[in-house]
């Protein structure tokens, strides 16, 4: 059997149905009836509730399948496939309906955002940080930046320069005063 020749049955099936021709419906239904689960199934996620659909879908075929008309050129699987589409979609808004209530009856939700007043004063300190950074000697505004924005230990960042341990503390601390002076201005 070709497509076109199975498109040609479908039609005719569904043109039986809406006849009132029951051995119709129950071809339509052998033929159609696994895609027709696959796209309920696709939308609702839910077994249960697609098998639910999946029936009202045939009921409907059995009113509607007079207002099927091959001549208009819609493709039968997908004048099927559209009318288990939008019933399983109407069955996800009304299991969804349940669920929004009037704004006055909601529960206040907590923001996760910060503040605008707490991102302005962030804000403001970073840049006061990287005013003070910038006033340090370069290779001690460096070596603040490694051990407390880059996690580099300061045995890393005195192999890394050269010099011995303590004397990297020694840098460190002393740039740390520094900056402690500069921000507290």
């Amino acid at each position: 059997m070709d497509g076109e020749t199975d498109r040609q049955r479908l039609s005719l099936a569904l043109v039986q149905v809406g006849g009132g021709d029951k051995a119709a419906l129950r071809r339509v239904y052998d033929q159609t009836s696994a895609k027709l689960f696959g796209v309920c199934l696709r939308i609702l996620r839910d077994r249960n509730e697609a098998e639910d659909v999946l029936q009202e879908v045939y009921v409907t075929v059995w009113r509607r399948a007079g207002s099927f008309d091959p001549e208009r050129g819609v493709s039968p699987i997908t004048w099927l496939a559209t009318l288990a589409r939008n019933r399983a979609i109407d069955r996800l808004r009304a299991s969804k309906a349940h669920l929004s209530r009037p704004l006055e009856l909601a529960a206040e939700a907590p923001d996760p955002a910060p503040l605008a007043s707490a991102s302005l004063e962030r804000d403001e300190a970073h840049r006061r940080l990287a005013v003070c950074l910038g006033e340090l000697e370069p290779e001690h505004a460096a070596y603040i930046r490694g051990a407390f924005f880059d996690g580099h230990t300061y045995a890393s960042l005195a192999d890394a320069a050269g010099a011995p341990l303590g004397t990297m503390k020694s840098w460190i601390r002393r740039a740390l005063l520094r900056l402690r002076t500069c921000l507290d201005q």
